[in-house]
């Protein structure tokens, strides 16, 4: 609930001053000059600066930097503007005062850019474990591997595979691909295949798993594959009979079928943030896991105000590196492993 509150009032607040903001801009206020961009820097200095902690701890997420640098650049801007306009000097006297705030802001932002390394696309914490090898893997342990959808958000990381281990005592990778829908790949070729495309990190449960729990994760992993399968045929069987009752030619229903072909990934989660029963995205898939093992993780996918409409808040793979439940495996891990 707390959460829930707070994401809520965080996101009123930002709606809120972006449409001040932009009334402001458009000469929407009848208020003078100087004294609108003395308040709306201010206010924009007050939300940042409440966030702040919790912002450069996240610094990682492209979104975190630009909650800091957006409102930052719009600040001081309009305490520049307020500073030059020939108004009273007061107002002057408070422009300076919020620009001296905003460089301190800024000092305090570029000195938090030094606990962060670039690492393809995007920052991880310094002293981060890059590609650690399949043997220092453990059952429950999360992968956060580069790619594609990493170098389009211009992050470090952006996909997902949990570690297992099956019957056989053999370490299995568990994801959702777009292509594939959920599988279960041998953790070695995803290890060596991201070693020599790209790179991964990875974080520990802070809960070391049983050996219980690790056999129920590998029984979760099967059934959630099969309900994946099951999902896929279902829906491509309704489909293909739709198509084939449509007025076109054959070709043309043949390009739909093989258009719109389930693949068993969640298409509209990967958007939304959501998390289904028997279809997922790369992180909701190990999210699923977690969740039916028991372990607590940060509420994600819960929307805008925070109440579980998804609406814009899809789960980014990156977010994990500040979720509670995990510990990064960093170079210290390396020596002593």
């Amino acid at each position: 609930m707390y959460f829930r509150l707070v994401k809520g009032a965080t996101t009123i607040a930002y709606l809120s001053l972006i449409w001040l903001t932009w009334l402001f801009i458009d000469g929407g206020l009848d208020w003078r000059l100087s004294l609108g961009s003395d308040i709306i820097s201010g206010l924009w200095l007050v939300l940042t600066r409440v966030q702040m902690g919790h912002l450069l701890k996240t610094y990682f997420d492209v979104l975190s930097r630009l909650e800091v640098t957006i409102p930052m650049t719009m600040g001081m801007l309009m305490s520049l503007l307020a500073m030059v306009l020939p108004h009273h000097p007061a107002l002057r006297v408070v422009a300076a005062l919020e620009l001296i705030c905003w460089s301190c802001m800024y000092i305090i932002y570029r000195r938090n850019r030094q606990l962060y390394v670039l690492q393809g696309y995007g920052p991880v914490p310094a002293g981060t474990w890059i590609s650690p090898p399949a043997a220092a893997l453990k059952p429950g342990d999360l992968l956060l591997t580069s790619g594609r959808v990493a170098a389009r958000l211009h992050e470090s990381v952006g996909h997902g595979e949990m570690v297992l281990v099956n019957p056989q005592g053999e370490k299995i990778a568990l994801s959702s691909y777009m292509a594939a829908g959920l599988i279960l790949n041998p953790l070695n070729e995803v290890t060596s295949a991201s070693g020599q495309t790209g790179h991964y990190i990875a974080l520990r449960l802070r809960h070391q798993l049983s050996a219980e729990e690790v056999r129920r994760a590998w029984e979760l992993a099967e059934e959630m594959q099969a309900a994946n399968w099951a999902w896929r045929d279902r829906v491509n069987g309704s489909r293909q009979r739709l198509i084939s009752h449509l007025p076109f030619p054959q070709i043309w229903k043949d390009w739909l079928k093989r258009t719109f072909k389930a693949s068993g990934y969640d298409w509209l989660g990967l958007f939304m943030g959501r998390v289904a029963k028997d279809h997922w995205t790369c992180v909701g898939a190990c999210l699923e896991v977690y969740k039916q093992l028991g372990i607590k993780t940060n509420q994600y996918g819960t929307g805008l105000l925070g109440y579980g409409t998804t609406l814009f808040d899809p789960i980014m793979p990156v977010r994990f590196l500040s979720d509670s439940a995990f510990k990064l495996l960093t170079t210290q891990d390396q020596s002593t492993s």
